[in-house]
């Protein structure tokens, strides 16, 4: 098995990605205090086609060199916006008619593993704080809590691996 060349890997160009149809995604990053954390969701958003970032808080927000150095210029390609508060970006989504889920553990949690989308809608998920989480007034705001489900002894994942493990998740549901 030979790995493949950076050619052949069938990459679009920048104008190719602005022009691509997205996946009806919005990531809400909820007072993210890592700028590597920042740079590591746009890879993801990158990757995944996602529709663009919302940047709340105390979020970091391109240009940033620590946030470039994960994001390997892909706060170029994919569309952002900061927003004072999460609940302000969380209103924006609403009145655009997306579906929001905070990404948390909580009561009523629906296991992401056990979630199916509506294919006809778009969706708007919240990830928060590296140590406290998605802030209760946006889980109050959203429809709806998605877990990821967690068998070690932690339960708890870093910010970039938990939207890496959503956005996958969620990407393969909605195509």
């Amino acid at each position: 098995m030979r790995k493949l060349l950076n050619e052949e890997l069938n990459r679009k160009s920048l104008e190719e990605f602005k022009l691509a149809t997205k996946t009806p995604i919005v990531i809400v990053l909820d007072n993210v205090r890592s700028l590597n954390n920042v740079g590591s969701v746009f890879r993801t958003a990158d990757a995944f086609l996602v529709e663009a970032v919302y940047l709340c808080g105390i979020t970091g927000t391109p240009p940033n060199k620590d946030i470039q150095k994960t994001a390997l210029g892909s706060t170029d390609s994919v569309s952002w916006k900061y927003f004072k508060t999460t609940l302000e970006a969380l209103e924006v989504l609403k009145q655009n008619n997306y579906d929001v889920y905070a990404i948390e553990q909580t009561q009523s949690a629906i296991m992401l593993n056990d979630f199916k989308p509506d294919k006809s809608r778009k969706l708007a998920i919240v990830f928060g704080n590296e140590v406290k989480g998605v802030e209760q007034a946006a889980i109050d705001a959203s429809i709806g809590v998605i877990e990821i489900p967690q068998v070690g002894t932690k339960h708890s994942l870093n910010i970039a691996v938990s939207v890496g493990v959503v956005t996958w998740d969620l990407f393969q549901k909605m195509i």
